[in-house]
């Protein structure tokens, strides 16, 4: 399928999928919306796909909502507020709460790389925040800008962001809307990498390729499944939970292999079964 907005690759079990404006920054449009849901479900349910990697085109990753839409908002039109869960998302968490317009990421089983190439502000900067990792380019810029747009806390970042760098940091970045760079969001604990330009996708891919090459893809569903879901669960539900997961895990070919592989000092090869 070709998208609008969007580029979409597979190769060496690693799904890239590129947002597509860059005359625009990657600005974010409704079309942008459905395009990246669908291709994200897409690669959720494709067996050859263990790892996705989300990154822009171009100098910026996402500049956020398209100006144009927004002026047409600010003018009189309707706004697409949606909040309707879908049912169609392939495996991944259950919760109605990982199944909205914005929040999706964690229902989407396999783990999910933002590479963050350039500026990321709005709902470009919330969008990389459902993703299960984030690296940096060194010269990627940040800002949740919602405040200097007479706007409010969108999209669950009010809920998301406090659980990634703390309350204080929270309101600082969503009350002040001031910019800040890479190596500030690595020392909050934004981003996980900060990575020269020019390496970006080169040390990203690398990083998909462990994933892809050595790890069960099983495990990695079930994993992220039981972190973003412990967000919501008390220890007990979270120790009961995994008792269950463990007793399944016992009985799949990828526990098979992943004892047969380190007996046998060999490479492994798991299926996802």
């Amino acid at each position: 399928m070709t998208y609008e907005t969007v580029l979409y690759d597979v190769a060496d079990r690693i799904c890239t999928i590129t947002l597509n404006r860059p005359e625009k920054l990657n600005a974010w449009t409704r079309q942008m919306h459905l395009d990246l849901k669908d291709a994200m479900q897409k690669a959720g349910a494709d067996p050859d796909v263990r790892v996705i990697i989300l990154t822009g085109a171009g100098r910026g990753f996402c500049a956020g909502a398209d100006m144009g839409g927004l002026q047409a908002i600010g003018a009189g039109a309707s706004a697409d507020r949606s909040t309707r869960t879908s049912a169609d998302l392939p495996g991944g968490s259950t919760l109605a709460e990982f199944r909205m317009n914005y929040s999706y990421f964690p229902a989407i089983p396999k783990f999910i790389i933002a590479a963050i190439n350039g500026p990321a502000a709005g709902l470009g900067f919330v969008i990389p925040l459902y993703a299960d990792l984030r690296f940096a380019s060194e010269s990627a810029v940040f800002t949740t800008a919602f405040a200097q747009r007479g706007l409010i806390a969108e999209h669950g970042v009010s809920w998301l962001l406090p659980r990634l760098i703390g309350l204080p940091a929270a309101l600082d970045l969503l009350c002040s809307a001031r910019k800040f760079r890479a190596p500030e969001a690595l020392s909050l604990g934004l981003v996980s990498r900060v990575i020269p330009d020019d390496k970006l996708m080169a040390e990203t891919r690398a990083y998909a390729r462990l994933m892809a090459d050595t790890v069960s893809p099983r495990s990695v569903a079930v994993m992220k499944r039981q972190l973003w879901e412990a967000e919501f669960q008390t220890l007990s539900e979270a120790t009961v939970q995994a008792n269950h997961e463990m007793e399944l895990s016992f009985q799949t070919a990828d526990f098979k292999e992943g004892v047969a592989h380190f007996l046998e000092k060999r490479a492994a090869r798991f299926t996802g079964r």
